[in-house]
C-alpha cells in the first residue's frame, strides 16, 4: 500500500468472533470501496479460544488490505486497542468492535472530518439500548468521571475515536499503556477533538464484556485520569486533624472546669471511645485503600511487563511487544 498519505487503518477488535468476522470484513470493504477510501483492515485477536484467528489469517492471505495479529492471551479491550494502533500503517486509524455497535457510517463521517483537518474525531453515543440496568450504571460512570476526573466525556460516553498519525505516534511511543485506555489518553491530549453523535444499535449477540472486565476498566480509567481520591484523603485528614485539636481543647476545658462530667452529661466513656476508635480506624483503612490503588498501579508500571504481546507469525514481519 503506497497511499499512506490518505490510508485509513480500520482496527477490528476480535474476541471469539468466528461467526461474524467474515461478514464484518465484507461490510467494511464494501463501504470503503463505495466511498473511494483507501484503507487497510487490521484484525487484532485478543486471545480467542475459538477459530477467530484462523479465520482472520485466511482473510489476510486472500485480501491484500487485511492483516491479522493475535495477542498471546486475552488481555483486555484497551490493550488490544493499543496493540492495533502500534501495528497500523495508515495516516489515520480508527478502532471498531467486532459486534458493529459503532456503525460503519460513523467511521466514514469521522474520516471525512479528518480529511477536513481534524486530528481527533470521537464518536459518542447519542442513544443506547443496553437494558435499564446497564444504561443506568453507564450514565452514572460517565457522570462520575466528568465530575471527579481531569477529562470530560461527551454525552452518552465514548470508547472509540479516529486519530491522525501524529496522535497515534504519541499514543504508541510516548504514553504508558498500563492500567489506562486510549480514549482516556486521547481526551487529555487536547487537539480540539471533533465529536460525532451516533445511535448505538442493540447488540444481537450475548455480551462478552463481563462485569469483572467492566469494573476493572472503570477502576483503571478513573484512577488513571483523576487525582480527586488522593486529594480527598488529604482534605479529610486535614479536617479531622483540626477537629481533633478543637475537641481536645473542649475535653480539657470540661475536665478542668466542670464536675468531671462532659458539661453535666453522665458520660461513662467506653462507648464514646469505641465509636471514636472505630471511626478513625475506618478512615485510616479507607485512606490506605485509596492510596494503595495508586501504589499498586505504580508497582505494575515499574515491573516493566508488557501490557500486551503480539504473537509471532511467519506471515508477518512487524511483530510487536510493547513495554
Amino acid at each position: 500500500m503506497d497511499h499512506n498519505n490518505s490510508l485509513l487503518s480500520i482496527i477490528i477488535l476480535s474476541f471469539e468472533s468466528e461467526k461474524n468476522l467474515v461478514s464484518i470484513c465484507q461490510l467494511v470493504t464494501q463501504k470503503m470501496q463505495f466511498e473511494n477510501i483507501v484503507f487497510e483492515i487490521v484484525i487484532i485477536d485478543d486471545g480467542s479460544k475459538d477459530h477467530s484467528y484462523e479465520i482472520a489469517k485466511k482473510l489476510s492471505l486472500s485480501h491484500n488490505q487485511i492483516r491479522a495479529f493475535q495477542l498471546s492471551k486475552n488481555f483486555n479491550s484497551p490493550s488490544a486497542m493499543f496493540a492495533g494502533l502500534s501495528v497500523s500503517k495508515g495516516a489515520c486509524a480508527v478502532v471498531i468492535p467486532d459486534d458493529l455497535q459503532r456503525p460503519i457510517d460513523t467511521v466514514i463521517f469521522q474520516y471525512r472530518a479528518w480529511q477536513n483537518g481534524a486530528k481527533i474525531v470521537i464518536g459518542y453515543r447519542s442513544t443506547r439500548d443496553d437494558g435499564k440496568i446497564n444504561d443506568f450504571f453507564s450514565s452514572w460512570y460517565y457522570s462520575l468521571m466528568n465530575h471527579f476526573s481531569n477529562i470530560q466525556f461527551p454525552p452518552g460516553g465514548a470508547d472509540g475515536f479516529l486519530a491522525d498519525r501524529e496522535v497515534i505516534d504519541i499514543l504508541v511511543h510516548q504514553i504508558s499503556h498500563h492500567n489506562t485506555s486510549p480514549i482516556i489518553e486521547v481526551l487529555q491530549l487536547g487537539y480540539d477533538p471533533v465529536f460525532i453523535p451516533f445511535d448505538r444499535p442493540k447488540s444481537k449477540s450475548k455480551s462478552r464484556w463481563t462485569f469483572k472486565k467492566k469494573w476493572q476498566l472503570a477502576m483503571n480509567t478513573f484512577f488513571a485520569s483523576s487525582t480527586f481520591p488522593i486529594k480527598m484523603v488529604t482534605a479529610i485528614g486535614l479536617i479531622l486533624f483540626i477537629l481533633s485539636i478543637f475537641m481536645s481543647f473542649i475535653i480539657i476545658f470540661a475536665k478542668l472546669f466542670s464536675d468531671n462530667t462532659l458539661f453535666g452529661l453522665p458520660v461513662t466513656g467506653w462507648a464514646t471511645i469505641v465509636i471514636i476508635i472505630m471511626f478513625f480506624n475506618g478512615m485510616t483503612m479507607l485512606s490506605l485503600g485509596i492510596i494503595a490503588e495508586y501504589i499498586w498501579r505504580i508497582f505494575e508500571e515499574v515491573k516493566g511487563r508488557p501490557p500486551y504481546i503480539i504473537r509471532k507469525d511467519h506471515h508477518h514481519e512487524d511483530t510487536v511487544s510493547r513495554s
